[in-house]
């Protein structure tokens, strides 16, 4: 039974090794001291017994370097372990600026999942080699967690909120992707697989697959159906803010506050707009919350995102962008 036995998933991304090997250190020390207590406890005890009924044992004064000695060297350990553990943490944390967005949202009890050139999957994806793959998270309804055990990333995937990992596969195969968060009765089912292919297979494949519209197209046209390019325009006139060249842009909100436009903010501003209001405008705006998907407001924030401010020539994208509808600010 224990022919086909594997200690360790497979090893297939660029951070795995890195992850492995400050396991295998931790697992190392921990080793090292525990048989080393265990020999010393045993020392001890055959050494220090008892011999015969009267025997006394003799007081045992304190060592100043001994107790310097064992306080200092767990404690260089410890510091030691903490700094690499860190030094892994931001490299898992970190995507690359080179990493290609891709986009999932886990929902009772399916991954779905978008690929920048717009193509769809549920309960798999397909990856190049060698390229940086940045995966934006969310759910639609109770907590998920996205775990690759081949690739070492493993995060939360939460109602309300955008979560990232980011992986570089290194050699092609099929790797299993769980749910590593309870999240109701057929949670034992969201699994799913991750697909590694040679970059030129991965264009056939893409080709084959077909491909739907693009993030930014589809936001394009979800903005023009909820009439959102009737407030936000780049004329002094709007009766909402123009969002040209917003995201990551610093705020000022009508309560004094300033907060910096990322996703978070973004998303918020679509589905309860009231809960931030810009300064220099009125809440007008409806809130678009239970009106659509997370899909469609992935959609939309990624054409906000897409929008940037005009250059030094005057050229740049036309300001009829953001998630909002036909009257109001987010």
């Amino acid at each position: 039974m224990w022919l086909n036995f594997d200690l360790f998933p497979d090893s297939a991304s660029t951070l795995a090794p890195r992850v492995d090997q400050l396991y295998l250190f931790v697992v190392g020390v921990t080793v090292f001291f525990s048989l080393l207590i265990a020999v010393l406890i045993v020392t001890f005890i055959l050494r220090f017994r008892r011999r015969h009924g009267n025997l006394v044992g003799s007081a045992v004064h304190g060592s100043i370097p001994l107790e310097l000695t064992w306080s200092l060297i767990p404690l260089a350990i410890a510091l030691f372990i903490f700094g690499w553990g860190a030094e892994v943490f931001f490299a898992l944390s970190r995507p690359p600026s080179d990493a290609v967005e891709y986009f999932a949202v886990g929902k009772q009890w399916m991954w779905k999942f978008q690929h920048p050139e717009g193509h769809r999957e549920i309960n798999e994806l397909h990856v190049p080699v060698g390229l940086p793959i940045k995966l934006t998270m969310t759910s639609e309804d109770v907590i998920h967690s996205f775990f690759v055990p081949a690739f070492r990333v493993k995060a939360d995937v939460l109602p309300g909120r955008y979560t990232t990992v980011w992986f570089e596969a290194t050699r092609p195969g099929r790797y299993h992707l769980f749910c590593a968060e309870y999240c109701g009765a057929e949670h034992s089912l969201m699994g799913g697989w991750v697909e590694v292919m040679e970059p030129n297979e991965y264009e056939g494949w893409l080709a084959g697959a077909g491909t739907g519209q693009t993030l930014v197209a589809s936001g394009e046209e979800i903005f023009v159906q909820r009439s959102c390019n009737t407030c936000h325009r780049p004329d002094t006139q709007s009766r909402a803010p123009s969002l040209t060249g917003i995201f990551r842009r610093s705020v000022a909100l009508k309560d004094g506050r300033k907060v910096t436009a990322d996703e978070g903010y973004l998303r918020e501003s679509i589905l309860n707009p009231a809960a931030k209001v810009v300064a220099g405008y009125d809440p007008v705006m409806p809130a678009f919350q239970g009106q659509l998907s997370e899909e469609e407001v992935l959609s939309l924030l990624h054409y906000i995102k897409s929008l940037a401010p005009a250059d030094s020539a005057g050229r740049g994208t036309a300001p009829a962008a953001a998630p909002t509808s036909d009257r109001g600010t987010p």
